[in-house]
């Protein structure tokens, strides 16, 4: 599995994942320059590395997650959350013109609800999804 999640992410990052983390780097650059949304920085950094080499790994909500991560969100929505999830929505739309991209289309698509709200959410290992869910 581990060699089909390497395969994956090498044709990933060549066909979209660079340039689409790269919209992160920036995004999360714009809100380290704005010293009072550094939290959004960090979570677009966080995200940016996530988008650059995501097979193998997804997204949980944390538990801990409480108001301030939904508050978060709405301000990450207004100023960021929207244009990158346009870039996921194009990219999306470019791949899935190529028969070898349609997966990669599906998988930009998987990611706008992650680009529009990621505050409370975090990033894991596909074989620790489920860890520690109802403990």
């Amino acid at each position: 599995m581990k060699v089909i999640n390497f395969v994956l992410n090498v044709l990933w990052l060549v066909l979209c994942g660079l340039w689409m983390s790269l919209a992160y780097v920036v995004a999360g650059i714009i809100c380290a320059i704005l010293i009072i949304t550094i939290p959004w920085a960090i979570a677009s950094f966080r995200i940016a590395l996530y988008v650059l080499w995501p097979f193998g790994r997804t997204t949980r909500e944390r538990p801990d997650a409480g108001a301030a991560s939904c508050a978060g969100n709405v301000v990450w929505l207004i100023f960021a959350g929207w244009w990158l999830a346009i870039g996921h929505l194009a990219t999306s739309i470019a791949l899935a013109v190529t028969i070898i991209g349609l997966p990669f289309a599906w998988a930009n698509l998987k990611m706008i609800p992650i680009s529009l709200m990621p505050l409370g959410r975090e990033i894991v290992s596909t074989d620790e999804r489920f860890a520690g869910w109802g403990a």
